[in-house]
């Protein structure tokens, strides 16, 4: 009986929660249950992210949700920082690694819209050292290399198809004596333009086209944009992108300024959280706002807050416009959300279009979702997905890598999908 009389109060408070002033307020506030999503059963998944932050599985986190281009749920929780005890907050900047990916790929498709590139074209017409590039083949234990049977197109780097690795394949001593492998480049000193130039003497995972591979690819995207514009990486992509949708907190590495909001990365080791090291790893802190700040890797480079994020995939689930903005065509946008790589068998539901991972079969996928959703997420364990079914975006970041056993992205999008009325 007690539940039946406490939770019409509990979504009282969370209706008067939610509609509070925050870093959100710039974007348009709407009642849940008026924009189909059941402010009631919101409850649960407030509930469930503080429990992960209660039991010391994650650090803090912040959670955004909007529907019909409105906020209809924010969470924030936990610390910014555990040992100084700063909470988390609105404000927080977190590293957001490999959601990089989609913004460099819009930039992508700005050019190609600009008539300055053809996603079609030999990446070697952007960047000539890609002419003729070499592939790694094991053979009876052994390492040949061979010539790639074609050249890689700007098409295959979009879709993880050109065989790049992130420098773990058959030719990994090669990768590793060249200093190149991971996806972190924010120690290097170095523009990105150079290291891009070093990469295509490298072996390659595997021939062009063939199969989905995970690594390099963005990150000569984004020197392919730097040619192509003629400007750096960073003022290309906030003069196109990060002005235009107002997103004021999207940097590759933190302004002085805003020091004190970057968030700190911890390390999950036996489910016990531990201050990462500040030395320049991947699991470390980082140089985001320190060091030689040369090097703008768009693969994994970029930093910002879930409210800027969130405009950013506003925009694409718009079409490509904000606020009668026309940003980004919707014909490049349907592109970017069709599903390009169906004929190499990707399984489990999923494709992959021009930067995002795509659901092809919701039954096959298996988790609540809804055909056509795009997603994907950052090293750091930040993650989000669109449903254009139900016009929604969802925004979630914290900062815990390595993150073995966690659990709570799987929990987040159920409780996030069970909440929707229609």
């Amino acid at each position: 009986m007690k539940r039946v009389h406490i939770l019409p109060l509990f979504a009282l408070l969370f209706l008067s929660w939610i509609t509070s002033p925050s870093f959100a307020q710039e974007l348009q506030r709407g009642n849940p249950d008026q924009e189909g999503i059941s402010a009631e059963r919101l409850i649960k998944l407030r509930v469930a992210l503080d429990e992960f932050v209660k039991e010391g599985q994650l650090p803090g986190t912040v959670m955004l949700i909007l529907k019909n281009g409105k906020v209809v749920f924010e969470h924030v929780n936990g610390m910014r920082d555990m040992e100084s005890k700063d909470p988390m907050s609105s404000a927080t900047l977190f590293r957001i690694a490999s959601q990089s990916k989609a913004i460099i790929s819009a930039g992508i498709l700005l050019l190609q819209e600009d008539g300055k590139l053809s996603v079609t074209a030999p990446v070697s017409r952007y960047l000539p050292e890609f002419a003729k590039t070499t592939v790694a083949v094991v053979k009876d234990d052994l390492v040949e290399v061979v010539a790639a049977k074609r050249q890689i197109t700007v098409r295959d780097l979009l879709t993880h198809t050109a065989g790049i690795g992130y420098g773990y394949g058959p030719a990994a001593k090669d990768w590793k004596d060249a200093e190149i492998q991971g996806w972190y480049f924010a120690h290097r000193n170095e523009p990105i333009r150079e290291t891009v130039r070093r990469m295509a003497a490298l072996p390659m995972d595997r021939q062009p086209g063939e199969e989905f591979v995970y690594g390099y690819n963005t990150d000569i995207l984004g020197a392919v944009i730097e040619v192509v514009s003629g400007q750096p990486l960073n003022q290309f992509l906030q003069e196109r992108i990060f002005d235009p949708l107002g997103m004021k907190d999207t940097h590759f590495y933190v302004p002085a300024e805003k020091v004190n909001r970057l968030a700190v990365v911890y390390n999950l080791e036996d489910q016990k959280l531990k201050r990462a090291p500040d030395a320049s790893i991947m699991n470390g802190q980082g140089e985001y706002a320190s060091g030689p700040m040369k090097s703008y890797s768009g693969g994994a480079g970029l930093i910002s807050t879930a409210a800027d994020y969130a405009r950013f995939l506003q925009m694409i689930l718009n079409g490509g416009s904000t606020g009668g903005k026309l940003i980004l065509g919707p014909v490049s946008v349907k592109s970017m959300l069709s599903d390009h790589i169906g004929h190499l068998g990707r399984t489990n539901g999923t494709g992959f279009g021009l930067g995002f991972q795509v659901i092809t079969d919701v039954g096959d996928f298996g988790q609540l979702s809804t055909k056509g959703e795009f997603s994907w997420g950052g090293a750091y364990h930040s993650t989000y997905f669109v449903s254009p079914e139900y016009n929604m975006v969802v925004v979630y970041f914290t900062q815990v890598i390595p993150a073995p056993g966690l659990r709570d992205h799987e929990k987040l999008r159920l409780l996030t999908y069970q909440a929707i009325m229609h």
